[in-house]
């Protein structure tokens, strides 16, 4: 880790907390919550590690360094912001303990990237009881919250992911053979509810289950597969990516004669083993709620700035952190009161864009249980190359 880096989380230890743009203005109060583990590598102002910093810490650190860059932007636009960054893994501190301090403070808005649904239900239950719109950056779980408008989902629910999976089969390959390939164990079982489950929204996907071993192989597979001459689709119906990365290697080896595609979980963004010699000729395809492409010019400019500053590219969380503060922060200077209504706004779009959409579990449900965001980008990838993002 560069020692610039370093300097950066002794400023932050050092600093009162609060980051804010001078003036008589009206600011905007606004809490960063992000798992720091500054008690890991400090003691008081003392640095008591070495370098590199444990990897632990890196997700949290380019959360709170994106959100610090956007900072910096607003600050250049004259938007009277006020940030107050709080460390969710501070030792000896509970989640109410923390609660408790920023109850004090009246924060208009709350920015988190949570790393659990137990801190993903607390932090929304309090956000609720202080009637404070509370946007989970990265966290892809709804936590058990219900009848809670002010809780807000950037990163989509599983649900919601084999939904749009579903959806993306059913409009992009019409005629070919689907199958869906699964194992044993709960989640699966969870993933294909949510996945039949689809249907009933939609006309029916025809397809053949396979439930397959841990160890099954491309010679386990062949007999299984009813024409390898015809383009055909597999759907990988589980999060554990040893499964998945099997299931595209047993594909690559049999070989098909027009095509064969896997598609997959959003567990697959980035996966470095989706590029290895033994995933040729397939292709892969999975949803994701962030497109960061290298050449989109914000992406550009935020990569040259931190590169600069630290030597390295920045990290997706660098770029989740940017964007959530800047996108709900400048929305919230400039609707106020009706933030809540309209965070798909794209007045203050970075990179990504977004689908808000009131969630009701139930018919019974007065009030929206939370917001989520609908919009998935879907990546095609052939021979170690994204070919498409749209």
């Amino acid at each position: 880790m560069p020692s610039r880096l370093l300097y950066f989380l002794i400023a932050l230890l050092l600093s009162a907390n609060a980051i804010a743009q001078p003036g008589t203005t009206k600011q905007w109060r606004i809490a960063v919550l992000a798992p720091l583990y500054i008690d890991s590598v400090f003691t008081d102002t003392f640095f008591t590690g070495t370098l590199p910093l444990p990897k632990y810490m890196q997700p949290g650190l380019e959360f709170y360094q994106g959100a610090m860059a956007a900072v910096d932007s607003m600050q250049k636009e004259h938007l009277p912001v006020e940030v107050w960054v709080y460390d969710t893994r501070k030792a000896h501190q509970t989640a109410e303990d923390l609660q408790t301090q920023m109850g004090t403070r009246h924060f208009s808005l709350i920015i988190a990237a949570l790393g659990s649904a137990l801190e993903q239900q607390s932090f929304a239950n309090f956000a609720f009881s202080q009637n404070i719109p509370f946007i989970s950056a990265t966290y892809p779980n709804d936590a058990g919250v219900t009848g809670n408008p002010y809780f807000a989902i950037v990163n989509p629910t599983l649900k919601t992911h084999v939904e749009a999976l579903y959806k993306y089969v059913q409009r992009n390959h019409i005629g070919n053979k689907v199958y869906y390939i699964t194992r044993k164990g709960s989640m699966e079982n969870k993933i294909k509810t949510y996945f039949d489950g689809t249907a009933a929204k939609t006309a029916a996907l025809k397809y053949t289950l396979l439930t397959m071993p841990d160890t099954f192989t491309a010679a386990s597979l062949r007999p299984l597969i009813i024409d390898t001459a015809t383009e055909s689709v597999f759907i990988c119906g589980s999060l554990n990516d040893n499964f998945g990365l099997r299931m595209i290697h047993a594909l690559s080896a049999i070989g098909f004669t027009h095509g064969v595609t896997a598609v997959g979980m959003p567990t697959w963004d980035g996966a470095k083993p989706l590029t290895g010699d033994d995933c040729k000729n397939v292709q892969i395809v999975y949803s994701t709620p962030y497109n960061y492409s290298r050449t989109n010019k914000t992406v550009a400019a935020l990569a040259d700035a931190y590169k600069n500053k630290f030597g390295s590219r920045p990290g997706d969380m660098f770029l989740k952190g940017y964007e959530a503060m800047y996108h709900f922060t400048s929305l919230l200077a400039k609707l106020q009161d009706s933030l809540l209504f309209n965070l798909s706004n794209t007045a203050f779009k970075v990179c990504n864009d977004y689908n808000f959409q009131p969630v009701y579990l139930t018919p019974a449900s007065y009030a929206p249980d939370y917001q989520e965001n609908k919009k998935l980008y879907f990546v095609k990838m052939l021979n170690g190359e994204i070919k498409s993002v749209y």
